[in-house]
């Protein structure tokens, strides 16, 4: 949960904040920053259900924050603690998330209250249904004009209901599909978009690690490999990134946070056993092959190399940011540290990758999802065998020129199969998510590097976000 800390500003108050903190070291007009800044709209909706025998009354929320381009984009969280504050905060990262990425939308967000672990698959299904029903017939829910995604307590499942949903309503869209993304794949999802935010996060990482002068501004050298990670929170987001880090980049997950206490192990924990037990026993208390803390938020202080927050926001807040030893701290989760902690961190020469670049490995496969949606096509189909065909062309000219020139040398069995392989959707899903956060970071970077004024990649990243959404306003003749 995030901790309210007395002098501490709120989620929305701390993002409009840093917000204001790019603001001044660009030359805006103060109409054109407030049009950006402000939230377009919010709905709030109370429905019933009849669940057990009585009717249970929930209140969801769909906020707009910008619609400079449509559709607008985020995801619809199930939790307790959903407000109205939560929502509009994250539909405001979402704006400058997507303008950061240069996926083609505005931002958005949904929330439920609702505790997802207190209803059976059924009942979720009921309820799902209901509030997807009114959202769909006020156009909150439209391919071409609000398109959610899962996000905390939502997946495919939630996702394939919300779609049906909106065919049943809609029986003559043919692109109904586009309405929501995180899909499972057989209901017009996409390869890769559940490992998408974790995959997005070691790929930010990669490119972080691709700049030795970048490195050595966090206090670290040489590469991924050896470098002790925690990781604060084993949901879909945290789980993927601790499993790509420790099995692709040999790091060494030394300690993993959960809602019941953390595991620590300086030798490196197994994540997927980790996940395993959290499936099987509801959390990580019991776990044999680790040290178990019962208070997992002292954890978030050890000594690491890499801290990775990757559940709530707030959770490095004014009360003990000073403590946090972390170096280099990726934000996996949205808003996880406030903006008191961001200026104490900051202070202490804590590199912080953000937010709204950080996590955006979710929406720009959403992206993915919606282009595939709209095309009614999946990637790879048209060309993956004429790839493979020209590759079999080069392979067999090699050989040939091996056998009858007495070369002396042949194709390794591992090259050959490799390079006749064409690219299936995953392996385009996955490229095009590394070309993006890359590219999205070398956009930040050379804010950062290039001025005087910009001390941080927070600045950096809104400062390139906020310059695109403003363009785009300006060519609309605002």
């Amino acid at each position: 949960m995030s901790v309210m800390v007395q002098g501490e500003p709120s989620f929305r108050d701390s993002v409009d904040l840093m917000f204001k903190r790019a603001v001044s070291h660009m030359d805006l007009s103060p109409g054109l920053a407030e049009k950006i800044r402000v939230c377009n709209s919010t709905y709030t909706v109370r429905f019933g259900v009849r669940l057990r025998g009585k009717i249970e009354t929930f209140t969801g929320y769909r906020s707009v924050h910008s619609e400079h381009m449509e559709p607008v984009k985020g995801g619809i969280r199930y939790a307790m603690a959903v407000h109205q504050d939560e929502v509009e905060a994250l539909a405001a990262l979402m704006t400058y998330k997507c303008a950061l990425v240069e996926t083609p939308f505005g931002g958005s967000k949904g929330g439920l209250r609702v505790d997802p672990r207190q209803w059976d698959a059924h009942e979720l299904e009921q309820i799902t249904r209901r509030f997807a029903y009114e959202l769909i017939k006020r156009d909150l829910i439209n391919p071409a004009q609000n398109v959610p995604a899962p996000d905390m307590g939502t997946g495919e499942r939630e996702m394939a209901w919300i779609a049906d949903q909106y065919a049943r309503m809609n029986t003559t869209d043919i692109n109904a599909k586009a309405c929501v993304t995180g899909k499972p794949p057989h209901a017009g999802g996409i390869q890769g978009r559940v490992e998408a935010t974790g995959r997005g996060v070691q790929f930010a990482l990669r490119e972080f690690f691709r700049h030795p002068e970048d490195v050595a501004k966090a206090g670290l050298s040489g590469g991924l490999a050896g470098k002790r990670v925690i990781v604060q929170g084993l949901g879909n987001v945290g789980y993927h990134a601790a499993k790509f880090l420790s099995e692709e980049d040999d790091a060494t997950v030394i300690a993993i946070i959960e809602r019941d206490g953390a595991l620590v192990d300086k030798k490196g924990l197994k994540v997927e056993a980790v996940r395993e037990w959290i499936g099987a026993h509801g959390g990580v208390k019991g776990y044999p092959h680790a040290t178990y803390v019962e208070d997992g938020s002292v954890v978030l202080e050890e000594a690491c190399d890499i801290l990775i927050p990757a559940a709530m926001e707030g959770v490095i807040h004014l009360g003990n940011a000073e403590r946090i030893k972390a170096p280099l701290i990726i934000e996996a989760a949205n808003g996880p540290i406030t903006f008191g902690a961001d200026e104490i961190l900051r202070r202490k020469g804590t590199l912080i990758i953000p937010d709204l670049y950080a996590n955006a490995g979710g929406v720009t496969v959403s992206y993915f999802e919606w282009v595939k949606n709209l095309s009614h096509i999946r990637f790879g189909r048209m060309q993956r065998r004429a790839e493979e065909a020209r590759s079999r062309l080069i392979v067999e000219e090699l050989e040939r020129l091996s056998g009858d020139q007495g070369l002396g040398w042949s194709l390794s069995p591992d090259f050959k199969e490799k390079f006749l392989t064409g690219s299936d959707e995953l392996a385009l899903v996955r490229s095009g998510l590394d070309d993006t956060m890359r590219t999205a970071y070398q956009s930040m970077r050379k804010i950062w590097h290039e001025r005087q004024d910009v001390e941080d990649l927070r600045v950096a990243a809104y400062i390139v976000a906020i310059s695109r959404v403003a363009a785009t306003y300006q060519s609309k003749g605002l």
